[in-house]
């Protein structure tokens, strides 16, 4: 007989995290996910990666990852699994700027987050998100015609 598992839901990691900091980093993680959510209210929230040496990544999704919410002693780091493929004309991304893939805004303590920009960005890393998954899909072989004819 299967015992049942109580699994924690993203959500419940997020908010636990943010209180759990009681500080300026609990704020602007808050912040930063409620900005996500006025961007694409579609996004799913989880809590990925969690080893003996990590409690955790909060993770915002819609057809694949499109950034993480990261807390670190100075910074509450935003990472956008396929940042450098984005255009970022407000310059949001300040960190992980010389990866292939990756890039990343570091928010720290009295910083200002541009909301408008954060929000582009957000739609824009779904929007490449959705493209990238819909070409991954096997389009259907066209349908030769019928090479027998009608005597």
């Amino acid at each position: 007989m299967k015992r049942a598992v109580l699994v924690e839901s993203g959500p419940a990691f997020i908010d636990e995290k943010i209180k759990e900091l009681g500080d300026w980093r609990g704020k602007t993680l808050a912040k930063v996910r409620e900005i996500v959510h006025e961007a694409d209210p579609e996004i799913v929230e989880e809590w990925k990666w969690v080893k003996p040496t990590s409690p955790g990544t909060s993770v915002f999704s819609h057809g694949g990852i499109v950034c993480t919410g990261e807390t670190y002693k100075n910074v509450v780091k935003m990472t956008f699994a396929r940042g450098a493929a984005l255009k970022d004309p407000s310059g949001l991304f300040n960190s992980s700027l010389d990866g292939n893939v990756r890039r990343a805004i570091d928010i720290h303590e009295g910083d200002k987050v541009d909301e408008a920009a954060l929000k582009d960005l957000v739609r824009a890393a779904v929007a490449l998100n959705l493209k990238a998954k819909s070409k991954s899909k096997p389009e259907p072989k066209p349908r030769r015609a019928s090479s027998k004819r009608a005597n």
